[in-house]
């Protein structure tokens, strides 16, 4: 497999580092939120879905484990990939789903 030509991007909002890459057909959009406490999580999740504006963009969620509080508030408008990774962290993609990505509410990014 050969490496993934990532570029590091700017997010609005963002408090880690996002970075893009093309797998495939797909634009993806990474971070990492394994090392943060909240509410980097869900203020960066929030941030980055902003992104997934098309079938052909993905935003890949890295975190120390699954973000309850974050599918609670916006599974229904996504499809969520989960997968656990070898070190125990948690990866997740999101994908745009036609006719619900467009509803989420990504405005109020806070758990409360």
């Amino acid at each position: 497999m050969s490496e993934l030509n990532r570029e590091e991007i700017e997010v609005m909002g963002a408090t880690v580092p996002f970075f893009t890459y093309t797998l495939g057909e797909d634009q993806v959009f990474e971070f990492d939120t394994s090392k943060c406490g909240p509410p980097d999580p869900m203020v960066n999740a929030m941030a980055g879905l902003k992104l997934i504006d098309a079938p052909n963009k993905k935003l890949a969620m890295i975190n120390h484990k699954s973000p309850g509080g974050l599918i609670a508030k916006i599974g229904e408008n996504y499809d969520i990939d989960e997968q656990k990774l070898e070190d125990g962290r948690v990866k997740l993609t999101f994908s745009y789903k036609d006719g619900e990505s467009e509803k989420a509410d990504l405005a109020k990014n806070s758990c409360g």
